[in-house]
């Protein structure tokens, strides 16, 4: 029986369904283990609250994944359905993708409350050639969904949805050409964003609101993921999931850990999940985080003799590759039980390919040496298949540096610090290196990884750390799956 949740039967004691085979209301069948039952409607409290609110400018700061888009454009296709509806309707959304995926989430609830609408897939708009997505409905009003371009919202009168609004990247200035278009008619311009870090336009106006006088008198609303469990989310979600799927055994306490867990450290949880901005301008690893993983000053840390001739132990190397502009750093890590011991940092300054080959030469003779990750990327494409070609896939890795990649490698190294499984030299070098590494986030929401270049190098240290650390990861026994 194919059903979906819809309005229903407000005396009803769960909530109802529609069947659409026979049209008929029936009960859900839920198999999970969700405590709290939301009531019979199709919205959790949240999103019914926002759906009344008629605030001529409001804003919605969000978790991620709990229908706050899909809540707009619901409140959009109501309004502008109706038959004294005089006004179109803009949306601005992220990217094109995200524009297309909007207009058909309102012409999918159109087609559910039986409201008659049309899609008539990308149109050119106006003179200067913009496209949109746009829903015609039998009233002849639009709903335009668009990318993030600024100057097509200029010149339009109707109401405006800024969609996930902290990832445009020209934010100031489009809500200062969208706000203007909705001066007549009783338009209204919504704001719709999970937080994307503290630097954003987004956050300004959340912080005007929360902390300021609210100037602009913004009708605010916040709902969080604890927030939307308490109301019932768990429960729609498991209604909407396979029986097998594995949120089916968890209640809302499981669901949240399970989410928590799910991302990559507690500072991104935060800010997708409890709308808590990060701070993009501090260090992706701490300077208490740093301190904590130290040698203490005098300790002697350096591969001796003494420690060459005793250890059984790994060891492992990670190598980034430069010529002219930065270091090309080797660090050797030796793992003791959990725990890894940097016993080598080598940095080479405008070195020549050979000299810097003659060096890993020299390391890579010792067999307690198991793996070395090289950067592959660029100029350090030659050196590590050169590498590859003289020790073979079991004993090197070459590593591309792609964004992915560098989120693949930075988080593991951050939770070696945070875990204290892993040891540094005590260097003001080393120290600044691991420091400079920022984490940020572009325009379309995804992480980068940057650092600024100083005479100190950029970030080297940082990347040939991580990368002994992943050869420490990937040993295997046989030939090895390269990251690259």
């Amino acid at each position: 029986m194919n059903t979906e949740i819809i309005n229903s039967n407000p005396s009803a004691s769960t909530p109802m369904v529609r069947d659409e085979n026979s049209g008929l209301f029936v009960p859900t069948r839920h198999v999970g283990k969700a405590k709290i039952i939301p009531g019979p409607k199709w919205a959790l409290p949240w999103q019914q609250n926002y759906v009344r609110d008629n605030s001529r400018l409001k804003l919605l700061l969000k978790s991620r994944q709990i229908g706050g888009s899909k809540t707009a454009g619901i409140s959009l296709v109501d309004r502008k359905s109706l038959i004294s509806c005089t006004t179109d309707a803009f949306v601005a959304s992220s990217n094109e993708g995200q524009a297309r995926l909007f207009v058909e989430g309102c012409y999918e609830y159109a087609q559910r409350v039986n409201v008659e609408a049309e899609r008539e897939g990308l149109t050119i708009i106006d003179e200067e050639g913009h496209t949109a997505y746009v829903l015609r409905f039998a009233n002849g009003r639009r709903i335009f969904s668009m990318s993030s371009s600024v100057n097509a919202q200029a010149g339009k009168t109707g109401d405006r949805i800024l969609d996930e609004f902290a990832t445009h990247p020209h934010a100031r200035e489009l809500f200062g050409v969208a706000f203007p278009g909705t001066m007549w008619g009783g338009s209204r311009l919504e704001i719709i964003s999970t937080q994307r870090g503290r630097d954003t336009y987004f956050n300004e106006l959340v912080e005007e609101i929360v902390h300021g006088e609210n100037p602009k008198k913004i009708s605010f609303h916040k709902v969080t993921l604890q927030d939307a469990l308490d109301q019932g989310l768990l429960y729609k979600i498991q209604v909407h999931s396979p029986e097998d799927d594995i949120v089916q055994g968890m209640d809302e306490a499981d669901y949240f850990n399970y989410m928590r867990a799910s991302c990559p450290d507690e500072e991104f949880f935060q800010q997708e999940y409890m709308c808590v901005a990060s701070d993009q301008r501090s260090g992706f690893l701490s300077h208490d985080l740093i301190a904590s993983c130290e040698y203490a000053p005098g300790e002697q840390w350096e591969l001796s003799d003494e420690i060459l001739e005793k250890s059984t132990n790994n060891f492992f190397l990670g190598m980034d590759v430069a010529r002219e502009k930065d270091l090309s750093v080797i660090w050797m890590l030796e793992k003791m039980g959990d725990v890894y011991y940097t016993r080598g940092v080598i940095e080479m300054e405008k070195e020549s390919f050979d000299a810097q080959e003659a060096i890993l030469d020299q390391l890579m003779q010792w067999s307690r040496i198991k793996r070395v990750c090289i950067d592959n990327t660029g100029i350090g494409r030659q050196f590590a298949e050169r590498a590859l070609k003289r020790y073979g896939m079991w004993r090197v890795e070459p590593v591309t540096f792609t964004a992915e990649v560098k989120e693949e490698l930075a988080y593991p190294l951050r939770t070696a610090f945070e875990k204290r499984t892993i040891r540094i030299p005590n260097e003001n070098s080393i120290r600044a290196d691991l420091r400079s590494v920022r984490k940020e986030f572009t325009a379309s929401g995804n992480i980068r990884f940057s650092a600024g270049r100083s005479e100190n190098g950029h970030a080297d240290r940082f990347w040939a750390l991580a990368l002994a650390l992943q050869a420490g990861a990937n040993l295997c026994e046989g030939p090895s799956a390269s990251v690259a």
